[in-house]
């Protein structure tokens, strides 16, 4: 007689879907907007008026952008810290050309050549040079912004024509910004090159195992370079964005954005090591922040205590997909 081999165990994930979905971050994420959501509905009897819903997606849309393509890079194990300070050089060469009397197809077409630009040289440091990330867009965060502050000083330019109003003030349909509509697509785009292409399998294998993909043939240098080619070019995008919300520019402009795009990244769980995330959690993310700042704003809470929350959250979360998995590795086990 034969021994009957003992039927294999399913893990429980694999078993219960429903399960996993369930205690996933994502829905985690999304119970949290739901109560952040219930409180400010509270606070304010003004928050549930349609038009300051509207306004609502203006805090987030040109932060989320940059996140979406942050969120690639720093699960690649990379990260960029000057995205706000190309968003300054962007809008910045965007004066000068309105100041020539450019119109609105140029304006925006230099927005993005300079916000791809700038993502190009980060990208050919860190991947020619092979100079850390963070070294090296610490220093290009200050060439860049420094640049804006040379040419323009104390100074502000203006006279933007009425057309390119529309990018950051304009809707597509009744209270619908033509900005939350950049940034859905922006999202749809993203989700699909991350979770359904080989180009999104190569990100996550190589923030997991640079050197294993080096030596499987992945061009790893390439699609390092393509992600800050990548995360340039929303940071551009991102300047036309709101250098026409605002009508001027600055070069204080977009002041730190940088640190509410990586919250964005890393509240959506994307690990700051490297190798695991989603686009969902990221646009997720960014709702909550939007939600949060906003509600802040209707109760006249000063900007520095937002900036004191930001920086707070940002610790918690870091931390905080630890705990988190830690306790889903315990129920799965």
């Amino acid at each position: 007689m034969t021994d009957t081999p003992a039927p294999r165990h399913i893990p429980d994930r694999l078993d219960k879907p429903l399960s996993s979905a369930i205690f996933s971050w994502e829905a985690l994420l999304v119970a949290i907007a739901v109560v952040i959501f219930a409180v400010n509905s509270f606070a304010s009897p003004y928050f549930l008026d349609p038009w300051s819903l509207s306004d609502l997606t203006f805090n987030f849309t040109e932060k989320g952008l940059i996140a979406l393509a942050m969120a690639l890079l720093i699960i690649s194990g990379e990260i960029d810290l000057s995205v706000a300070a190309i968003v300054a050089l962007a809008s910045t060469m965007m004066g000068m050309a309105v100041q020539a009397g450019a119109g609105t197809p140029v304006l925006v077409a230099i927005g993005t050549v300079v916000g791809l630009g700038c993502g190009a040289f980060n990208g050919l440091l860190v991947t020619r040079l092979g100079l850390p990330s963070i070294v090296v867009t610490i220093g290009t965060m200050s060439l860049f912004r420094g640049i804006a502050f040379i040419i323009l000083g104390d100074q502000a330019y203006k006279g933007y024509p009425d057309s390119f109003a529309f990018f950051g003030q304009g809707y597509v349909w009744w209270v619908f910004s033509f900005e939350l509509a950049l940034f859905l697509v922006a999202a749809m785009i993203y989700w699909f090159v991350l979770h359904r292409t080989s180009f999104g399998r190569r990100v996550f294998a190589i923030g997991n195992n640079p050197v294993a993909c080096q030596f499987s043939g992945v061009r790893v240098d390439r699609i390092k370079f393509i992600l800050f080619c990548l995360t340039g070019l929303m940071s551009g995008i991102a300047s036309v964005l709101i250098t026409s919300r605002l009508g001027s520019t600055r070069p204080s402009i977009a002041q730190g954005y940088e640190l509410e795009a990586i919250t964005m990244v890393v509240l959506g769980g994307v690990s700051i090591l490297g190798g695991a995330g989603s686009i969902l959690g990221v646009v997720l993310a960014a709702f909550i922040m939007g939600l949060v700042t906003f509600g802040l704003g209707l109760l006249n809470v000063p900007g520095i205590v937002m900036s004191i929350f930001i920086g707070l959250l940002l610790i918690i979360v870091i931390a905080l997909p630890i705990v988190w998995r830690r306790l889903r590795e315990g129920r799965f086990a």
